[in-house]
């Protein structure tokens, strides 16, 4: 399974969660990952507070601010907090790796004879699929930039990668582009 190694910092809940009995209640971190883009809840080492849209390590190795990752989330556990939140983390996530996502403009193809990927990201479709194929024909995107203003007409390439990423996340996708799919998401405790 593929792991993230950095998370960005959803929500922080230094006492816990309200609906755990008070005896058994212990800071909570929620965070997506910015690679893989999983949803994860940890514990945090303690005297440590964090900042909602914190970069956090959580790879091998010593980590300063988790203590260990408690388990995996459905978007459905995510805090209200976190669900507000985790739109916008997106959106600066895919701005941050802009490298990638414009490669993947750059290389997109077919799924089926009849289906582009470029056509299964929201707000594109066939009319915009063609303007960007057509585009990067002639000369291959170097940024978000420099595909705004050859085509103005398209929605924010940012947003609409970061709308695919959440789509993926709530599991309301046929089609899978950046998070892997997963078909068991369980309660119990992952190792990482």
């Amino acid at each position: 399974m593929n792991k993230d190694e950095n998370v960005r910092i959803l929500d922080f809940l230094p006492r816990g969660k309200s609906e755990v009995p008070p005896h058994k209640r212990k800071p909570i971190v929620q965070a997506v990952g910015d690679m893989y883009f999983s949803l994860l809840e940890m514990v945090p080492r303690s005297d440590v507070s964090f900042e909602i849209g914190d970069s956090v390590y959580i790879g091998e190795g010593v980590r300063d601010k988790i203590d260990h990752i408690e388990r995996r989330i459905k978007y459905e556990w995510l805090t209200p907090t976190a669900k507000t939140e985790l739109k916008i983390i997106l959106v600066d996530i895919v701005r941050n790796q802009e490298e990638r996502f414009i490669k993947f403009y750059n290389t997109a193809g077919t799924i089926s004879t009849r289906l582009h990927k470029l056509e299964i990201l929201p707000r594109i479709g066939k009319r915009h699929r063609q303007d960007i194929l057509s585009e990067r024909q002639i000369e291959l995107f170097k940024s978000f930039e420099d595909m705004h203003a050859r085509m103005k007409n398209i929605p924010d390439p940012v947003k609409v990668i970061a709308d695919k990423i959440l789509e993926e996340i709530k599991r309301e996708s046929k089609y899978y582009l950046f998070v892997p799919f997963i078909r068991e998401e369980t309660k119990s405790r992952h190792k990482w």
